[in-house]
């Protein structure tokens, strides 16, 4: 049997990364190529493994730990999409505060499972704005020193370099920033692409399915840097049910409820590394993304219709403690919620700072 394609897209939060994996999977579907999907959090329930499965898209989630503390858990994942849907593609997003993952995840299946994976070049996407804050130290983005050494490690360690959203750019400001990133990482391959509308995924899908060995650029990690600039990060995923005796819009209440967190979050002088929220109801989903603090939020699917039952998924990743975190989302959707007469019912809350990453396999050269 013909090794499985093994695909993985890094990238910071709020890159575009479920966004860019959802496009390869449908080019590859339209191909006749079946693909399964492997998504990574630190928490469970997942917006991004409800999206994919919604989309019809075989998707196994792996939550408590990046790919590269969870190996075994990766493997066993693309064992079981492979022994029940038989893909020819896997496509695979970690965790976007992580990095090292050549030594720890492409090197290991390059070791241990030649004969299982074919991995793919290692594409890492940027948000276009906060590349440029990042390299130019513009306050580093919103962020502290640590926080952009792990952003700093994920380009210094990617075959390639795609930056996302680039139809907000002018031809000129598209050149400048190509011109930044190369000046800082100049033997990278870069490439501009627009997940959203899918302009210039043509040179990706191309990248995607390069053979060859790949990973080379393993870079050193002060993993004590790594850790503090990750717990730096307040994680919450949350859910709860919304109930109303009137029906009410749920995509302008989607972005509504992003918006007022939005405000809230920069009162407290928090910046929003990524903010995804989805509402389902009546067997349709909405999901809302809000990619930075001053960013507006964009309604990433709609569902298009009036409801007066919903479930609502929240995952917050934020510059702030874990605890106020919590406070200050659990406060601002109430808020908007009572304030158009819905109901509120709070179910699952995880709250916290991402633990110290401990990799089950890590090599230090390339093969």
């Amino acid at each position: 049997m013909n090794p499985v394609r093994f695909i993985m897209i890094g990238g910071f939060l709020g890159a575009g990364k479920t966004t860019l994996l959802g496009q390869l999977a449908r080019q590859y579907q339209k191909l006749g190529r079946k693909v399964g999907i492997i998504t990574n959090d630190q928490a469970d329930n997942l917006v991004d493994t409800h999206n994919f499965r919604a989309q019809g898209l075989a998707a196994e989630e792996i939550p408590g730990g990046c790919f590269c503390c969870r190996f075994d858990a990766l493997t066993e994942a693309a064992g079981k999409l492979s022994a029940q849907e038989r893909p020819d593609v896997l496509l695979a997003e970690p965790v976007g505060s992580c990095t090292d993952l050549v030594a720890t995840v492409v090197q290991p299946l390059n070791r241990l499972f030649e004969d299982r994976y074919e991995v793919a070049p290692y594409l890492v996407l940027v948000d276009p704005v906060r590349v440029r804050k990042v390299l130019t130290g513009d306050r580093l983005g919103g962020f502290s020193p640590k926080v952009a050494y792990i952003f700093h490690k994920q380009l210094e360690e990617a075959d390639a370099i795609a930056v996302n959203k680039t139809d907000s750019l002018s031809a000129a400001e598209r050149q400048e920033l190509i011109a930044l990133i190369r000046k800082h990482f100049p033997e990278k391959e870069v490439l501009c692409i627009a997940a959203r509308t899918g302009v210039g995924l043509e040179p990706v899908f191309a990248l995607c399915e390069r053979r060859g060995r790949f990973g080379q650029s393993i870079p050193e990690v002060d993993y004590d840097t790594y850790a503090e600039g990750e717990a730096e990060l307040g994680w919450l995923n949350c859910t709860a049910r919304l109930a109303a005796k009137t029906p009410f819009r749920v995509d302008s209440l989607l972005v509504e409820l992003a918006n007022h967190l939005k405000h809230k979050l920069q009162q407290e002088g928090a910046e929003v590394a990524h903010l995804k929220m989805l509402v389902h109801a009546g067997g349709r989903t909405a999901i809302g993304n809000l990619v930075r603090g001053d960013a507006a939020p964009e309604l990433s699917q709609a569902a298009s219709l009036e409801a007066r039952d919903a479930e609502l998924i929240v995952n917050a990743r934020v510059h702030t403690d874990p605890e106020g975190l919590s406070q200050v989302v659990t406060q601002g959707l109430n808020e908007v919620c009572a304030a158009k007469g819905i109901t509120l019912s709070w179910g699952m809350n995880q709250h916290f700072r991402p633990g110290r990453p401990v990799p089950t396999h890590r090599y230090a050269e390339a093969i």
